[in-house]
């Protein structure tokens, strides 16, 4: 079950001592140095906190501060070469609060440091997650907010948010404080679950454009109010046909209201709300779906008796017809739920990590990705064949492909034959077998000596066999004026050598490649 949770609280003030950077206000190079702490707390009677310093050049600790170093710290070591280097910070002991703020350079990259001794309990700052999406790599932010994507894996990814935003969670150590280890269902993990409120602190980390905090440690838990018992959905998945379904809530706070978004109301309704103690039914109604894919998101929401808003969010999707289409139909789609049928040549095979990982298919209108889908690992489908798959409009980094696809049909099997064979009176003649040849272009006239917009032409090989094309289309689906100029356009001449896909049949006496598939093309020196 995919169940999302948020929390609206207020987000607690950040203390103005523990600004991310010091008044220079200079960027921290992840690459060039990072630090597994920026936030340096010791207690009133003094003590040691040891960080891990990366480098990649020689560094010195230094302050901005004009009174120089504070006297009431001592670090071990102050400077150092490339490499990684534990350093230890020692504050004697204090009679009134003070802080620190220094840094470490090392080649052009400053990292910031920030060091405080309390005589008053205190905790390090809450930041809003707004905040850290535009901090410094390699700081070290407390962040609070609630668990809104499934944490219970190898590392602990999961993705936390509060009322400024959305932030990844790049790995959770565990309660002993190691990572990879299953930290949250794992003999030391923490048990927190979608939906529960958690504090965290980690150091500020891009990769791939996405800013994440990597291996945090886990302050505080706090469980939700609201969560999502059972849905007598499968798989949240509703038929085509719709009708009935139960959402059923435990709820330790004051009512529940339903939210469906304006988009859905169309076609989902709340038709009933019964509540017996902490645990409450919501009935709702789908009409039937006579178009593609649809989906949604349904939230509960309730509240404290302070008037804290806690929701509980559940995504539903409603299947739909297949829309056929052709390539390009498919890659104008927006990115969504919608399910299309594709039919082509499969062009070229896609390798991840030297695996096969899924094919590109081409049509006369263009040509897409299909991702992994279901059902082609394992068939004999190759390049060359014509295939249909069917799957969602997808995209990686803005690229469109399909994705979440399925493998239907290996419509054609296409054997490479030379031309000579494929003359030969052996082949039979047949609508429902698909051939690839290859031959150098001879002239681009009809069998009557004619210039032509469909693309007849005639193939010869090496030794001398002609084959006569009827049509060179731009690929598999081409009909009416679709099929019409494609020699020009495509800039095939004479003696270019040409790959052709088609089936063998005969008129008038005269052995022809039929529904001609432009394949590739070796242009003449």
């Amino acid at each position: 079950m995919k169940l999302r949770y948020f929390l609206q609280a207020i987000v607690a003030t950040v203390i103005t001592l523990f600004t991310a950077c010091s008044d220079n206000n200079d960027p921290t190079l992840l690459s060039e140095v990072r630090v597994s702490q920026s936030y340096l707390a010791f207690p009133a009677d003094g003590g040691s906190v040891t960080i891990t310093l990366t480098a990649a050049d020689s560094w010195t600790i230094s302050t901005t501060d004009k009174k120089g170093m504070p006297e009431w710290v001592t670090i071990t070591p102050a400077e150092g070469g490339a490499g990684t280097h534990e350093l230890t910070f020692t504050a004697t002991p204090a009679t009134g609060s003070r802080d620190a703020q220094l840094y470490i350079q090392c080649g052009s990259a400053r990292q910031n440091l920030n060091l405080i001794q309390t005589t008053e309990k205190t905790e390090a700052p809450l930041t809003p997650i707004s905040t850290v999406l535009n901090g410094n790599d390699g700081t070290t932010y407390r962040v609070r907010g609630t668990c809104v994507s499934n944490p219970d894996n190898q590392y602990g990814n999961w993705n936390i948010e509060d009322e400024s935003g959305s932030l990844y969670i790049y790995g959770t150590l565990d309660k002993k404080g190691i990572k990879g280890q299953n930290p949250i269902s794992g003999e030391n993990g923490w048990g927190f679950e979608v939906g529960d409120i958690i504090t965290v602190e980690g150091p500020r980390a891009v990769y791939n454009g996405k800013v994440e905090l990597v291996d945090v440690t886990v302050i505080s838990i706090e469980k939700s109010l609201i969560k999502i018992d059972s849905l007598d959905v499968e798989n949240n998945t509703l038929p085509l046909e719709g009708g009935d379904f139960t959402a059923v809530l435990v709820n330790k706070g004051n009512g529940v209201t339903v939210d469906i978004p304006d988009a859905a109301r169309e076609w989902l309704s709340v038709i009933g709300i019964t509540t017996t103690g902490t645990t409450t039914s919501v009935k709702f109604h789908a009409a039937p779906n006579a178009g593609g894919d649809r989906s949604t998101t349904l939230t509960f929401v309730t509240t404290d008796d302070e008037g804290n808003e806690y929701s509980a969010q559940a995504d539903i999707v409603q299947k739909g017809s297949i829309v056929a289409a052709t390539v390009a139909e498919f890659l104008a789609a927006e990115v969504g739920d919608v399910q299309y049928r594709l039919t082509g040549v499969i062009s070229r095979l896609y390798y991840y990590k030297e695996s096969v990982a899924g094919f590109y298919i081409q049509d006369y209108t263009g040509e897409t990705l299909v991702y992994k889908a279901e059902g082609f690992t394992g068939t004999e489908a190759k390049v060359s064949d014509i295939v249909t798959v069917s799957g969602k409009r997808g995209a990686y980094k803005e690229t469109p492909q399909m994705v979440s696809g399925t493998f239907e049909e290996l419509k054609y099997a296409v054997t490479e034959i030379s031309i000579k064979d494929f003359l030969d009176e052996k082949t039979p003649n047949s609508k429902e077998v698909y051939y690839m040849v290859t031959g150098t272009v001879k002239d681009l006239l009809d069998k009557n000596g004619n210039n032509n917009d469909y693309g007849n032409l005639h193939l010869v090989d090496d030794e001398g066999n002609e084959l006569y094309v009827y049509g060179c289309y731009p690929g598999w689906g081409a009909t009416g004026d679709a099929r019409k100029g494609f020699v020009k356009a495509g800039g095939i001449e004479v003696d270019d050598r040409l790959t052709m896909i088609g089936y063998k049949d005969t008129w008038d006496g005269l052995i022809e490649l039929c529904g001609g598939i432009f394949f590739a093309i070796e242009k003449a020196e």
